[in-house]
């Protein structure tokens, strides 16, 4: 039988497929998470002499330069480590989204009979121009994506390349306690990784499938290495940080110093000039 329809007929779509609706909840598989613990792989004398040769970076924030070495003096080492995160996981979605197709014809059919329906297509006034008929289904779609992230304790991305490798100890749990390891939240690493791939395509308007496979989720340990020094003449401290396993410098800061303190240290007679130079800059704005 013929069915008269005009030109925005929906195409015909498999009944038996079965379909779910936006609502649907994701289907998530979930590994548990594992704890590790690096081995310390360089002695604290090796790192003592390596904090040696880089102490004179440290101090340059208090606005002087030191003349020698020498006046920057070992105050301690301590041995911490810091926790990463490690997850990986994929997500798929199988669904459908509405489309139009737009079938050309010829300029004089007035009407077009696909799968035992008809169209009549759009009235065309350019007399060289083929008339058109819009065809409204439906295209069932599987995407996939996959992400594997390394990230700090505070959920934010780490650079892979700098993320050392080493053995694993034996006993993670008694590290753990022995050395009051910073604990990691529970689900930091689902709630970042979800945010990055689970994400339905705007156009969707049938879900057949929804599956979130989480399959590795750990927290390790690495160990680090702090260096102090002090400056007796400025009196202020500033340290060296270096990994427990490669001996590569992290980074140098100063530990807790305020901007006041900072300024509170300088001469009275540079204060005086920096004041006299900000209020000279102002007038001439």
């Amino acid at each position: 039988m013929r069915a008269d329809l005009d030109l925005t007929q929906s195409s015909i779509v498999e009944e038996a497929t079965p379909v779910a609706v936006l609502t649907a909840t994701i289907k998530e598989k979930i590994a548990e998470r594992k704890t590790i613990v690096y081995q310390t792989l360089i002695d604290p004398t090796v790192v003592r002499i390596e904090g040696e040769k880089a102490k004179s970076k440290l101090f340059r924030r208090f606005l002087f330069k030191l003349n020698t070495p020498e006046e920057i003096q070992f105050s301690s080492i301590e041995k911490y480590y810091e926790p990463f995160v490690v997850v990986s996981g994929t997500y798929l979605i199988d669904y459908y989204r509405k489309c139009v197709y737009s079938v050309k014809v010829n300029k004089e059919a007035k009407e077009v009979i696909l799968l035992e329906h008809t169209f009549r297509p759009a009235q065309n006034f350019s007399s060289d121009a083929e008339s058109i008929i819009s065809l409204k289904g439906e295209e069932r779609l599987v995407k996939e994506t996959r992400n594997f992230l390394i990230l700090n304790r505070y959920g934010q991305d780490s650079k892979l390349n700098e993320f050392p490798s080493a053995p694993s100890e034996d006993n993670p749990q008694k590290l753990i306690k022995s050395y009051k390891m910073p604990e990691v939240a529970p689900d930091i690493d689902l709630e970042v990784i979800r945010k990055r791939i689970t994400q339905r395509p705007n156009d969707i308007s049938r879900i057949v499938d929804e599956e979130l496979e989480i399959d590795e989720r750990s927290v390790i340990y690495a160990p680090r290495f702090k260096v102090t020094y002090r400056c007796p003449r400025i009196g202020k401290e500033d340290y060296l940080e270096f990994d427990g396993v490669t001996l590569k410098q992290i980074k140098h800061r100063e530990n807790s110093i305020s901007a006041i303190n900072m300024i509170a240290s300088l001469p009275r007679g540079l204060l005086e000039a920096i004041r006299k130079w900000i209020t000279t800059k102002l007038r001439l704005r």
